[in-house]
């Protein structure tokens, strides 16, 4: 069975993007710091992917009943990606949390400094 030029399109365009996108592109490498931290960048990744084409006789062609073999295909396809840093997540020898790579308002600031705050609280109360 002959494949659609659709296909064809469809499967060039998903390959490019596999190949723009993969695992390390949403959690990065890790680094080791001199303090014995290991920091790993974590991004957000949005893709959108689009397809489509068709056959078409030209209006004024002689043609009276074509094949579908005969007829033109047109089509098109595209892509987008974004990658949109999250933080850092820092681990090290006795803690582990996350750095945000934007500004937070300060009720998400307190949020975050929970577990570290009832931590000092634990060592505080022996």
């Amino acid at each position: 069975m002959d494949r659609h030029p659709i296909e064809g399109m469809m499967t060039t365009t998903m390959e490019s993007i596999r190949d723009m996108i993969d695992v390390n592109t949403v959690v990065g490498e890790p680094i080791a710091t001199a303090d014995g931290a290991t920091v790993v960048p974590i991004s957000r990744v949005s893709f959108g992917f689009v397809a489509g084409g068709g056959e078409y006789r030209a209006p004024n062609a002689q043609h009276t009943a074509p094949s579908q073999d005969e007829l033109p295909f047109a089509g098109g396809a595209g892509a987008g990606v974004t990658v949109q840093p999250l933080g850092f997540l820092v681990t090290g020898p006795d803690a582990v949390r996350l750095l945000p790579a934007q500004c937070y308002q300060p009720i998400d600031r307190l949020i975050e400094l929970i577990p570290q705050v009832v931590a000092e609280m634990k060592k505080a109360m022996g």
